[in-house]
Order: C-alpha cells, then structure tokens, then sequence
C-alpha cells in the first residue's frame, strides 16, 4: 500500500538522470528492485552539490548522517537502457535529521515508476553519539536557503 503523498510544494528539490546499464538489470531486463535503493543515493548526491549539504561537507563538520529509515514503493518496472529521472525533496523539519522524498519516473514515457523515503540522523564523529538538536553547521545551512529565518 503506497503512503500517503506529503505537500511537496515548497520543497527544497534536485534531480539526478540515471541510464540504466545491463548491470542493474535481472535475467527479464527489469531493473533489481535493489538498485532503487541506489538511485535514491544518487539523488541525494545531487541534492548535497546542488545545495552545498552534501556527504563531505557534513563529515567536516565533524558529523555523519547515517540512514534509518528507507521505503521505497514500487509502481512500475524500468529496463534496460530507459532513462529514470529521480527528483528528491528535502521535508523541512525542526528535528535533527534529514528527510528525504523521491519520484522516480521513467524519463521517455513520464510516468512515476516508483515514489520513496529515507531519513538520516546525525552522529558526531567524536564520540559517535546521536544528536538530538540541531548541530551548528545543519542551522546555519538552513538559514542560508531560507528554511530558518534570521
């Protein structure tokens, strides 16, 4: 049962185009339910460049930002050579974490091949210790594109 759509409206969104390669496909052509997975790794990559939130960035600033949580519903298959356009929208929330969702549609014939979901935490690199507020360099970024006002 697929979830309930949140308003993406206002969403904070970046885009990455996958060619699927022989690869990331089964023995029928389809793509490895698997690879979704991936894709939405893509995506956020391109999101952190696009918005200068990426995995390196928050690594220095002394944090991870492991995955707890992934979902990903799947509404049609894609195959070999399609082109699968992943956009990701950043949900905005006062807790410290990163809440992602995803469309995947299948570039040729635009339809939504599969919606998704994941949420980071943070972690401190120094003592590995969840964090529970916001850490400094994550609020300053939100101010900077405008999701906390100053």
């Amino acid at each position: 049962m697929r979830r309930k759509e949140p308003d993406l409206t206002n969403c904070l969104k970046a885009s990455a185009e996958i060619r699927i390669r022989f690869s990331e496909v089964d023995s029928m052509s389809v793509v490895w339910h698997g690879n979704y997975v991936r894709f939405f790794e893509d995506a956020r990559e391109a999101f952190g460049k696009k918005y200068g939130i990426g995995y390196m960035d928050i690594f220095a600033n002394e944090y991870v930002a492991p995955l707890i949580s992934i979902h990903c519903d799947y509404i049609q298959s894609l195959k070999y050579e399609d082109t699968a356009v992943v956009d990701v929208y950043f949900m905005d929330t006062p807790a410290a974490k990163i809440h992602f969702i995803y469309h995947i549609t299948n570039k040729e014939t635009q339809k939504l091949v599969a919606t998704g979901e994941t949420i980071q935490v943070f972690l401190s690199t120094s003592d590995n210790q969840l964090c529970l507020s916001l850490p400094p360099f994550f609020e300053k970024w939100k101010k900077k594109v405008g999701l906390i006002k100053a």
